[in-house]
């Protein structure tokens, strides 16, 4: 059967792996009946630095996060996180040959102060399936989907900082491209797609097209 539909959770300037999927699949189920899990990239994302990788974590509100709906978790504007973190960017990919062009909308992106982390990602991923022309079929879930039908590829939490948490991805290929601090780190694979558009510009669609592996006929 041919495999069509994929069910993701939406991550925070997700890693390129997560975008590969909108060119593997037809269509896109966007889970938002699920539980909050911390240590994922639900609320963090990578980018590079001449250290290597680097962590950034969005601040959530003080409470029980863990297994809270993923639509009731909210964003602590309590410390300047927005500030520090463009900050971390600027630095990261001030040189890169895209960051003129971009920085604006990822700057506005960050600095949308809403009021929880859902809809946070939610204007994140508006933002680069418009930007990328993304021609899948993408809609959110009605209900928690426990057992996906037959048919459905159930990808949540399958790509995770963790390594012991995430599965090998069948459906994404490691493609290089030049980075900003290649020549001292090597290339770091499955960063931020912010480290993508920075480096590659109009050229990242092209990458992310390429490094999908293709749905298969079973």
């Amino acid at each position: 059967m041919l495999r069509e539909t994929a069910i993701l959770e939406l991550h925070c300037f997700p890693p390129i792996s997560y975008f590969s999927k909108f060119f593997s699949f037809h269509n896109i189920l966007i889970e938002q009946q699920e539980n909050y899990r911390k240590g994922s990239y639900r609320n963090r994302f990578q980018i590079a630095s001449a250290n290597g990788p680097l962590s950034l974590s969005i601040p959530l509100s003080k409470g029980k996060n863990q297994q809270q709906p993923i639509r009731s978790v909210g964003i602590s504007y309590e410390t300047l996180w927005q500030r520090k973190y463009w900050t971390a960017i600027r630095s990261a990919y001030g040189k890169s040959p895209y960051f003129e062009y971009y920085s604006e909308d990822i700057k506005a992106l960050l600095f949308n102060k809403q009021e929880l982390l859902f809809d946070f990602n939610k204007a994140i991923l508006s933002y680069f399936v418009d930007l990328f022309q993304i021609e899948a079929d993408i809609a959110f879930t009605t209900n928690y989907i426990k057992l996906p039908s037959e048919g459905v590829i159930d990808l949540r939490n399958s790509i995770s900082p963790k390594i012991h948490q995430a599965s090998a991805d069948k459906y994404h290929r490691v493609l290089e491209y030049q980075q900003v601090f290649m020549e001292k780190t090597g290339f770091l694979p499955n960063l931020s797609i912010l480290d993508l558009l920075f480096c590659q510009g109009p050229e990242a669609v092209i990458t992310l097209a390429n490094s999908s592996i293709p749905i298969s006929v079973e």
